[in-house]
């Protein structure tokens, strides 16, 4: 068990201004952006926060509203690495072969659930009899289970082999990329607005006649309109496509697509390819 000094955050701000904190050898810093603050992350910047600079940060994540939200979420992974420790995972080396490849360690969570890494992904292996115990519409026959979105599976199995921050993130993954498990799970179907798979099938359904933007660039020719080009159900192997001009104080992807209203939107001719 790990004897170090307690975990806690650090609060400050940057050289740049910037509302930031560091907890261990993460840190984090809150980016203004038009709706609020986006989080962003670094890793051992070895300078005091009032030294750190916007450049030393490159992955990104969560929106969030203000200062509070930034030091919840902060708070969070206060309690995930203590609960890490808490939880005293093992690792050892390992040449077990995996789907990805030759597993180069293992992380023991418990008897029968390992963690493998290879050079090029990772997962977990659970044995037959864990295997056997996970709820059957979330098992995967072969017990292996990807570390980018399977892993969901593992951690509603065997909850308590994971932190509450993992916990958080696993419920979200399985909403957003097994809607149907997710649903099979809890036993209720899904709201609007709780999955990004499931939303993106019911616009797909809605708007399957519809003409959806697929391209889109400022147009040179007709100032203040976004040219933008769209094929019907935004499904590009669906042809021909058809040009539409739209305000462009009015266009926004959005997460699924932006709906051309006929009505409004102003069409142009696309170019045609030239003679074979």
């Amino acid at each position: 068990m790990n004897a170090a000094a307690p975990i806690q955050a650090i609060y400050g701000r940057t050289a740049d201004g910037d509302l930031a904190a560091m907890v261990g050898d993460n840190a984090y810093l809150a980016l203004p952006v038009a709706d609020g603050l986006r989080l962003w992350s670094g890793w051992r910047i070895d300078r005091p926060i009032a030294e750190w600079r916007r450049a030393d940060f490159s992955g990104f994540g969560d929106a969030i509203a203000d200062e509070a939200a930034f030091r919840v979420l902060v708070e969070e992974q206060v309690a995930h690495r203590r609960e890490i420790i808490a939880l005293d995972r093992q690792h050892r080396a390992s040449d077990r072969w995996s789907p990805w490849g030759a597993s180069q360690a293992g992380s023991v969570y418990a008897e029968g659930v390992v963690f493998h890494v290879t050079a090029s992904h990772g997962g977990f292996k659970l044995d037959d009899a864990r295997n056997a115990a996970m709820p059957a519409t979330l098992r995967i026959e072969s017990g292996w289970y990807e570390e980018d979105c399977d892993w969901a599976m593992v951690a509603f199995g065997f909850p308590e082999l994971f932190t509450a921050y993992e916990r958080r993130v696993a419920e979200k993954t399985l909403r957003d990329t097994y809607p149907e498990r997710w649903e099979a799970v809890h036993g209720r179907p899904l709201a609007p607005g709780e999955s990004f798979s499931n939303d993106r099938r019911l616009f797909e359904e809605a708007h399957a006649h519809d003409w959806i933007v697929i391209s889109a660039s400022l147009s040179a020719s007709t100032p203040g309109f976004v040219k933008c080009v769209a094929a019907l159900g935004g499904k590009r192997d669906r042809r021909p496509y058809r040009g539409f001009l739209v305000p462009k104080a009015e266009y926004h992807a959005g997460p699924h697509g932006f709906v051309i209203d006929e009505a409004r939107h102003q069409s142009w001719a696309l170019p045609t390819a030239p003679d074979a």
